[in-house]
């Protein structure tokens, strides 16, 4: 009698083990399917934003010829593309983006003082372009903090948060906005 309850015992553990490691297994591949998912994510937010920043050299040149002395706001749009290229990460990303912006309107200041410039169908196409991008950054940035979303809800909920701990796996940041950006703009006519 002995024999058959260790024998029961040991295959009631052997069965437990199994059902954890199928669980743990499950969970993990889980999350790593979402932590790649948010990688995939953010990459096409970068490839966006560095689509827009390698626009602006174009932009520029069209411009300078039209406004040579405008040397000012040349530098800051060159200041602010190096930013871009070397953000590592969302909040970084999200600075050198609303630095980028902040140029791009100065710009589009200088481009008001030149009509010739303004009806340039290059610069019209580049204008459009940039437009274009701008509108794919903003979708792709939906995208990435939807997934980060999925993501950190995974990481938090019971009982995927005590194994995501164990292994790793962190909360994500969002791409947010900047405090400026959130400010409504002042209209005049």
């Amino acid at each position: 009698m002995k024999r058959k309850n260790k024998g029961a015992a040991g295959i009631a553990i052997i069965a437990i083990v199994v059902v954890l490691v199928i669980f743990f297994g499950g969970q993990w591949n889980n999350l790593v399917k979402l932590d790649e998912d948010v990688n995939s994510a953010w990459a096409q937010v970068e490839n966006q934003v560095k689509r827009r920043a390698d626009l602006i050299p174009n932009i520029v040149e069209t411009v300078k010829g039209y406004a040579s002395h405008e040397k000012e706001t040349f530098t800051e749009i060159t200041k602010a593309r190096a930013g871009v290229s070397e953000a590592k990460n969302p909040k970084e990303l999200a600075e050198a983006n609303d630095e980028l912006t902040e140029a791009i309107q100065k710009l589009n200041v200088v481009v008001e003082n030149y009509p010739k410039l303004k009806a340039n169908q290059n610069f019209l196409d580049l204008q459009a372009q940039l437009e274009g991008t701008e509108n794919r950054i903003a979708t792709e940035r939906m995208r990435y903090n939807k997934t980060v979303e999925t993501y950190n809800q995974k990481v938090r909920r019971f009982p995927t948060n005590i194994i995501a701990k164990i292994l790793g796996f962190e909360k994500r940041d969002y791409f947010e906005v900047s405090e400026k950006d959130k400010e409504v703009p002042e209209v005049k006519f």
